[in-house]
């Protein structure tokens, strides 16, 4: 069946931008224009991905990213007007898999659609289980756990988990994480490596400061604990 993409936001021109280009794609497309809407159509229409305005009337993008996270584990991608870096690691630590700074192409972001969906998909073509101490990475089911407790991650926070995890020891840069997750190695996106790093780093430890897999190596990048 043709995958569904919920898009959100209230200016009506780019909903109507962004719903052409993807059913010219061959997605199906349901649009919401306000923060209330999103969640309302969300449950009705079970999306396999959501394209989400950050500035939205009612409810804003980080608060409907927010209560969609806390129930689900669907890809988000966030448009975004502001352009600052503040802004858009809040995003991205909220769960938010990419984004984009308005304006944009509309074919670049189908191309981020196809990209953000083949990955959260694609980890399942290679049955296979990482055990790392009390960390137990299931990637062919996408699941994780943590001395026998689940763990909630987004696809993002999966993907580099388990690129770490099948590399004890070695360094990763935020370059080569970046590319391995986005397939893109745009220097300007290198701090998201940092956001998601650190929500991972709460999922996985107790205590921030005393982080029990994923280890900063300074002026280089990250590395899992051999």
């Amino acid at each position: 069946m043709t995958q569904m993409i919920l898009v959100v936001d209230d200016e009506e021109w780019v909903v109507k931008l962004v719903r052409g280009y993807l059913q010219q794609a061959g997605y199906r497309v349901a649009c919401a224009g306000d923060g209330e809407q999103a969640l309302l159509r969300f449950q009705e229409v079970q999306p396999a991905l959501v394209v989400l305005d950050l500035m939205l009337p009612k409810l804003d993008g980080l608060e409907v990213a927010r209560r969609l996270r806390a129930t689900s584990q669907v890809p988000i991608i966030m448009l975004t007007a502001k352009v600052s870096e503040s802004d858009r690691v809040a995003g991205l630590e909220l769960g938010a898999d990419d984004y984009l700074v308005k304006p944009f192409s509309p074919r670049e972001l189908v191309s981020r659609v196809r990209a953000v969906l083949r990955r959260s998909l694609g980890s399942a073509k290679k049955p296979q289980r990482l055990e790392r101490g009390e960390l137990l990475i299931d990637i062919e089911r996408h699941q994780a756990s943590l001395g026998g407790q689940p763990l909630t991650l987004t696809p993002t926070e999966f993907r580099l988990l388990t690129t770490l995890a099948e590399h004890p020891g070695r360094v990763f840069s935020r370059l080569q994480l970046l590319q391995r997750l986005q397939g893109s190695t745009y220097e300007s996106f290198e701090r998201t490596i940092d956001a998601h790093v650190k929500n991972l780093r709460r999922k996985l430890s107790r205590s921030p400061e005393d982080p029990q897999y994923i280890i900063t190596v300074y002026g280089v990048g990250y590395r899992f604990r051999g």
